[in-house]
């Protein structure tokens, strides 16, 4: 993570790949008290204005034994950059505890800090992706109200629950920062991080963590030095997740194994963690997506070809090996 202040000069090429120094924080945060207690917890992440998603979760929630725990962890607003498609987000969102992903945080500054969209996009990821994303914020936030932005702003950026004998952490992207990269399926599988891996797990105080913001689903495993941590991130819940795929993916946390057939997951001291496909109207998400975003916007060459075949990655390499 590079955490770095702002000048105009480097704006224009770092907008999009940085992080600003409100995004950074030390694991030793989530070493505290509990937020709150669950016997069942959705964490939502990356819900990207799919109403239709928003509904098909509601659906699943509702054929629990008992109402569970919603948090959307972020990043819940993006392609909703029309009035009241936004304000519908926020009416299905507003009732449950919600983070600030890098969408909202961005959405909700007063003025514009030359961090583009907040995403901290790494080096591999092309310059013309990152632009596109930046002018999505752009347009998102001229299409927000100056009471929405101020609700976004007072949402926090980590939660830690309590679900039977697990610690979680809830966070957007990693451990350190809200737009940290190292919950990534690779950056899970690559051995030198593995240290790291250990001495967030010490500071933290935490069993799991929860988390979002790369766009592409893991279920990572670890017996460190330290003890046992799990890291699930549910890629999106908004857009599909697998290559010749239309759902979305959430991750259910729960004292009981679910009631929908899991696309993979791990039970650890009495608690499923689970990954819960998102069946939503392909169709009428679709048409919604392209009424705002027709052919020539950013969002459309960026995510047009992934909403209708799905990313290049197979469920075998989100789930634990």
């Amino acid at each position: 993570m590079n955490v770095v202040a702002f000048s105009p000069l480097a704006a224009e090429t770092s907008a999009g790949r940085i992080c600003p120094r409100d995004y950074a924080y030390a694991p030793s945060v989530f070493a505290r008290v509990d937020d709150f207690t669950a016997d069942t917890l959705y964490v939502i992440g990356g819900l990207y204005g799919n109403l239709a998603a928003l509904e098909a979760i509601e659906k699943l929630a509702a054929a629990e034994r008992a109402s569970p725990v919603i948090v959307f962890n972020g990043d819940f607003h993006w392609f909703d950059a029309e009035p009241g498609w936004f304000a519908a987000i926020e009416r299905g969102v507003t009732p449950h505890r919600a983070l600030r992903g890098n969408v909202e945080t961005e959405i909700s500054r007063s003025e514009d800090n030359g961090a583009g969209c907040g995403c901290a996009y790494p080096d591999n990821v092309d310059d013309d992706v990152v632009h596109r994303s930046n002018e999505i914020l752009t347009r998102l936030r001229a299409e927000t109200s100056g009471g929405e932005r101020a609700r976004l702003r007072g949402l926090p950026i980590h939660l830690v629950a309590h679900v039977g004998a697990l610690r979680v952490g809830i966070v957007h992207g990693d451990a350190v920062a809200l737009a940290g990269w190292r919950f990534a399926h690779d950056a899970l599988d690559e051995a030198r991080h593995r240290h790291w891996l250990d001495d967030i797990a010490r500071a933290a105080q935490v069993d799991v963590f929860a988390s979002t913001h790369t766009c592409l689903a893991a279920l990572r495993d670890f017996a460190l030095s330290g003890g046992r941590l799990t890291i699930v991130n549910n890629g999106a819940a908004g857009m599909p997740n697998f290559a010749s795929s239309h759902f979305g993916v959430i991750t259910r946390i729960a004292t009981s194994p679910s009631p929908h057939q899991p696309l993979y997951g791990l039970a650890r001291d009495g608690v499923h963690i689970e990954a819960i496909a998102i069946d939503y109207d392909q169709d009428g998400f679709l048409a919604r997506f392209l009424t705002c975003w027709p052919q020539g916007s950013p969002a459309h060459a960026s995510y047009y070809q992934r909403i209708i075949d799905g990313p290049a990655y197979a469920i075998a390499q989100a789930a634990q090996r």
